[in-house]
């Protein structure tokens, strides 16, 4: 009973090690943008949505950012912790989805020309990470704790291989999005979170 005790307090021990260590994730699927490279100006009329994961927890587990548009879902990019991607969109009403061991939720309304900012924010689940989508809103930007995120992370972008890891995974992605999406709409309005047309900069 002793060596069965020590081996579940081990177990958890070690899960707690691996959700909460503060290493950098590797890049799966995705491509590391060179230093000083990466270009995030909107196309004239469109709009950016930079996802980004500074927190090192849950490190080993990646996330991946969808845009949903009723059954049909566009990979936004698979962020890795310490890791942001931009993806481009068209101005207006956009849901975004994050998949871990669950799905969450983020609704975005976009003005053309603007560039636009989320936190990807683990959380523990019941076996590996869970994750939420976090808008920045307008009066976060500039300030010495979003600087330092958006300074801790590495850009990747989207490569041959990401749509093909989707397309593989396809039937997990649209049951979680099945399975937590009436949660989402049944939440009150006020408690669903929101990106803002002033939000962009």
């Amino acid at each position: 009973m002793r060596f069965i005790s020590l081996s579940r307090s081990t177990s958890i021990l070690l899960m707690l090690v691996f959700l909460f260590s503060g290493c950098a994730g590797s890049i799966k699927n995705m491509r590391e943008v060179p230093a000083g490279s990466a270009e995030v100006t909107p196309e004239k009329g469109k709009a950016v949505v930079v996802f980004m994961r500074p927190s090192g927890m849950g490190y080993a587990i990646s996330s991946s950012v969808f845009e949903v548009k009723g059954d049909s879902m566009t990979l936004a990019g698979i962020v890795a912790a310490k890791a942001k991607v931009a993806y481009r969109a068209d101005p207006g009403k956009h849901l975004f989805m994050v998949i871990g061991e669950s799905a969450d939720y983020m609704s975005a309304e976009l003005l053309p020309n603007k560039i636009y900012y989320a936190y990807v924010t683990p959380r523990m689940g019941m076996w590996k990470a869970r994750f939420s989508l976090v808008p920045v809103h307008k009066q976060e930007l500039g300030t010495p704790e979003f600087d330092s995120d958006f300074g801790g992370c590495k850009w990747v972008e989207k490569i041959p291989e990401s749509d093909a890891w989707m397309n593989e995974n396809i039937e997990s992605i649209k049951s979680k999005h099945a399975e937590y999406y009436p949660e989402w709409m049944a939440m009150p309005e006020n408690e669903r979170v929101h990106l803002l047309p002033a939000d962009g900069k």
